[in-house]
């Protein structure tokens, strides 16, 4: 189709950007979607992702796009970039939007509010194990090699995974005090986009003790959701969960691996630049109605810091049940 015949010819795209998302979200959420295209003489120079959420605690807002880490304006030319901007604050008015968010990877140039707090970390690839692994700091080595001693074990694969990866990725979920995602999110994005979205699961015996979700697109494979089993920290399973992805990945001639998205000088940015990577910062920019002010997530502000250890006391098995409609409706 042209959207995705467009993406491929842009190397600034993201697997964020895909068509395929829009299918997605609108069948696992219910969201109405606006994919805008900019065209001059039928030619396509830009596009824009964009989901409608609402929600009684943040009500209206429009997102390119929410879940992901980036899906913001692409676009060839600053004339089609204003026009799709222009567009989706048309859009955000009509929705009286309270904001209107675009997530980017490289700097858009817009005069609007930005934020830069949150970064993508990501490790250049040479596709040599031997060499990838002489750069790791001994350290990391180290708690790799606890994993490999333990007789952990990765293996590679796709629907038949997902069990394993839901389960631990509810439990840890539940662990943070945050709602966890429907089962069929992470089932859908694999029927959408097979070749593409693989699961990696660490096991220990039977027990399956680390998993990741993880999606390749161009020259970049991104380990989009990640967690590993508390009771067995002292093995290293999140350790030895990365290493087998990084062989993964080089194997195949991706030449980044993306971490994903961390809050600068939060555990998870410490725990990620141990690896060697570099920060990339996200610019997440907004438009704002008049006297609307910018939205903070921040799970520190009393507001949200009871929900947290409130629902960190609710039994994993229940908060798969309530969590999903919750989620769905989160920023």
């Amino acid at each position: 189709m042209r959207w995705e015949a467009y993406l491929a010819g842009r190397p600034e795209a993201t697997h964020c950007h895909r068509w395929g998302w829009k299918e997605v979200v609108e069948k696992c959420f219910g969201w109405q979607t606006f994919y805008l295209l900019a065209e001059e003489e039928g030619e396509i120079r830009g596009l824009l992702p964009i989901v409608w959420q609402k929600s009684a605690l943040f009500g209206s807002f429009l997102t390119s796009v929410p879940y992901l880490n980036a899906g913001g304006v692409l676009a060839e030319s600053e004339v089609a970039k204003q026009a799709l901007v222009a567009q989706a604050i048309v859009l955000a008015r009509k929705t009286k939007a309270r904001y209107l968010e675009l997530r980017h990877r490289n700097d858009p140039a817009l005069p609007l509010p930005t934020k830069t707090h949150k970064v993508a970390m990501i490790l250049a690839l040479t596709g040599d194990k031997e060499a990838l692994w002489k750069a790791l700091p001994h350290k990391v080595r180290t708690d790799i090699r606890k994993g490999m001693k333990s007789n952990l074990q990765p293996d590679f694969g796709g629907l038949e995974f997902l069990d394993d990866f839901y389960e631990v990725f509810a439990r840890n979920m539940r662990d943070l005090g945050t709602p966890v995602y429907t089962r069929r999110f992470f089932a859908e994005i694999l029927r959408v986009f097979p070749e593409d979205t693989f699961i990696c699961r660490v096991r220990h015996g039977d027990t399956t003790v680390a998993a990741s979700f993880l999606i390749g697109y161009q020259s970049t494979f991104e380990a989009v959701w990640s967690s590993s089993h508390y009771d067995f920290l002292n093995m290293r399973p999140n350790m030895f969960l990365y290493w087998s992805i990084l062989c993964f990945a080089s194997e195949r001639g991706f030449r980044f691996f993306d971490f994903g998205r961390s809050t600068i000088g939060s555990g998870t940015h410490r725990f990620k630049k141990q690896w060697g990577t570099q920060d990339v910062p996200l610019f997440w920019v907004y438009w704002l109605p008049e006297g609307n002010s910018l939205p903070e997530m921040n799970p520190e502000n009393p507001r949200y810091r009871l929900a947290i250890r409130l629902w960190q006391r609710i039994p994993v098995p229940i908060t798969k049940m309530v969590g999903p409609p919750i989620a769905k409706r989160l920023p």
